[in-house]
């Protein structure tokens, strides 16, 4: 069964950027969707950013549209969310998932379980 750990999370100043990256182990990972959620406390978890699994496709919520870039890596297993021009309201908990087709892997609701995520809180 496939391992997901997402790190790079942190504490950054409105405006800023952090990159955030989701490894992946247990099987061939290359041939999956990927794509990376958010839940702000006290809020359901959402959509942020996907991509296919050859990295050819990708697809964005409205708000990180032209601030978030998604990236994969297939030779290490690892998927990346580059966040710039972050605002206080993507303060969340972000999580990455994968699926077989990028339609799956928008839909928070396709998913049972979740890794532990990592925490990014953009202060004012």
């Amino acid at each position: 069964q496939v391992q997901l750990v997402e790190s790079g999370g942190g504490l950054v100043q409105a405006g800023g950027s952090l990159r955030l990256s989701c490894a992946a182990s247990g099987r061939t990972y290359s041939s999956y969707a990927m794509g990376w959620f958010r839940q702000a406390p006290g809020k359901e978890r959402e959509f942020v950013a996907a991509i296919s699994w050859s990295g050819g496709s990708t697809y964005y919520a409205d708000s990180v549209k032209g601030r978030f870039t998604i990236s994969r890596d297939n030779a290490k297993n690892t998927v990346y969310l580059q966040m710039n021009s972050l605002k206080p309201e993507d303060t969340a908990v972000y999580y990455c998932n994968e699926g077989p087709e990028l339609e799956i892997v928008t839909r928070p609701e396709s998913f049972g379980s979740w890794g532990q995520g990592t925490p990014v809180t953009v202060s004012s």
